[in-house]
């Protein structure tokens, strides 16, 4: 590790950060929110921080391809794929394509309600 060096949050550009932050707090169950309306973060375990700023002219990445590719994404480890699928849509994610592999070894890409891809995997 580079001396002095740490990572702070992973910051999501958002048209409303509130509602990305309780989002992600739902999927995640993490619940302690912090900073202004117009970047928030979500502070989960040991120190983990994703982040959410207001960028009123934002527009979605176009997964898998397209005029906008995506530059980053989470993959967000389960113990089962088909077993939180259901409690993902329900947080208010939509699913962006079909199991790779098998529920207990493989992964799933979604949307959160921005339009960010994130994937649940599995070993």
């Amino acid at each position: 590790m580079a001396a002095g060096i740490s990572v702070e949050s992973t910051v999501f550009d958002c048209p409303n950060p509130r509602e990305l932050a309780e989002f992600y707090g739902r999927l995640l169950g993490w619940d302690k929110i912090t900073g202004r309306e117009d970047f928030l973060k979500l502070h989960g375990p040991d120190g983990v921080r994703l982040a959410f700023q207001r960028a009123p002219d934002f527009q979605p990445p176009t997964w898998p391809s397209g005029p906008r590719p995506q530059m980053l994404h989470l993959d967000l480890r389960v113990a089962d794929l088909d077993a939180e699928h259901e409690r993902t849509l329900a947080c208010g994610a939509v699913a962006l394509g079909e199991v790779q592999g098998t529920s207990k070894d493989g992964f799933r890409v979604y949307a959160d309600p921005a339009g960010h891809p994130f994937c649940l995997v599995t070993d």
